[in-house]
C-alpha cells in the first residue's frame, strides 16, 4: 500500500504544478472488516475521474460526490461509512467502520495580466507583492520579460492565443486585459469570457468596451457573457498613475475573491457590527 500511496501523491504534485483542482481522499479511521485500511488514498478531478481507491461500493460513490462538493466549495469534508449492506455494494457485511477525510487541493490564485504596459507592469508588481501568482503575457515580447517585469512568475511573449493554449485559464485565474487596442481584443475575449474565470477586468473608457461589444456581436459572442466583464476596470479610486490604477484593479480583484462590498470600514453594515 505504501507504493499505491506514493504514486497519489505524486499524481497529487503533477496536478498542481499544471493547475489542476483535484481532492485528495484519506482514509483516516478503520475499525472492523474494511477492505481499505487507515492510510489509503484515492485523487478525484473535476471531471469525475479518480485514481487509486478508498474502498468501492456506496461508499466510495459517496466519498466521489463529497469529493466534487469539497472542489465546489475549497472546504474539507470528512465522510463517515458503515459497511453493512451489500445491496447498496457494500464490500463487506462484518459491520466495519470508516472514516474518510476529504481535502480539496485548488489552483492557485493568479493573475493573468494580459498586455504589460506601465499599468501591467505595476499591477503585476502589487499582485505579487499581495502573494498571487502572477502570468504575464504580452505580444511584444520585450515587454513579457524578466527585464521589463521583474516579479512576475511566467512570461509568456507571442501572440496572445498561444499564451492562453500554453497557460489554460482556470476558476483561480483573475483575468486583466491591459491591451493598448480593441482589436487585440475582440480576438482574444471569445476564449477568455468562455473560461472559468471568476474576473474579467478590461482596461478603457466605457466608449471602448461598448465598441469592443459591438465587434463581439458581429462575431457571434453571446450577449449574456458580456456580464462577466468589468470595464472599465478597478475599483473608482480617482487614480490616475499606473501604480494607483494597479491598486484600484487589485482592489476590486480582492473584493470579487473575498466577498467584500467595497463599502468603507468606518460604515460598517448591519452584520459587521455582530
Amino acid at each position: 500500500m505504501q507504493d499505491d500511496q506514493f504514486t497519489i501523491l505524486q499524481e497529487l504534485l503533477a496536478a498542481q504544478e499544471r493547475g489542476a483542482a483535484v481532492a485528495l481522499a484519506t482514509v483516516v479511521r478503520a475499525r472492523g472488516s474494511v477492505p481499505r485500511h487507515a492510510g489509503a488514498k484515492m485523487l478525484v478531478y473535476e471531471d469525475g475521474h479518480f485514481s487509486g481507491t478508498v474502498g468501492g461500493g456506496e461508499m466510495e460513490a459517496r466519498v466521489l460526490a463529497a469529493a466534487q462538493e469539497a472542489l465546489a466549495s475549497g472546504e474539507t469534508r470528512l465522510v463517515p461509512y458503515s459497511l453493512v449492506d451489500p445491496q447498496r455494494g457494500d464490500p463487506g457485511v462484518c459491520g466495519g467502520e470508516v472514516e474518510i477525510y476529504v481535502e480539496p487541493y485548488l489552483p492557485p490564485a493568479t493573475v493573468y495580466v494580459i498586455g504589460a504596459g506601465h499599468v501591467g507592469k505595476a499591477v503585476a508588481s502589487l499582485a505579487h507583492w499581495l502573494g498571487y501568482r502572477v502570468i504575464v503575457a504580452d505580444d511584444r515580447e520585450e515587454l513579457a520579460s524578466p527585464e521589463h517585469v521583474p516579479e512576475a512568475d511566467h512570461y509568456l511573449p507571442g501572440p496572445i492565443q498561444a499564451a492562453l493554449e500554453q497557460q489554460p485559464i482556470n476558476r483561480s485565474t483573475f483575468v486583466v486585459l491591459l491591451t493598448r487596442n480593441v482589436l487585440i481584443d475582440r480576438q482574444i475575449l471569445p476564449a477568455i469570457l468562455e473560461s472559468p474565470a471568476p474576473y474579467i477586468g478590461v482596461i478603457g473608457s466605457r466608449r471602448r468596451w461598448e465598441h469592443t461589444k459591438e465587434l463581439l456581436r458581429e462575431d457571434g459572442v453571446d450577449e449574456a457573457l458580456f456580464a462577466r466583464v468589468q470595464s472599465p476596470v478597478g475599483l473608482e479610486l480617482g487614480a490616475e498613475t499606473p501604480e494607483e490604477i494597479a491598486v484600484s484593479i487589485m482592489a476590486q480583484i480582492i473584493q470579487q475573491q473575498r466577498g467584500g462590498d467595497g463599502q468603507p470600514m468606518s460604515n460598517p453594515t448591519p452584520e459587521s457590527r455582530h
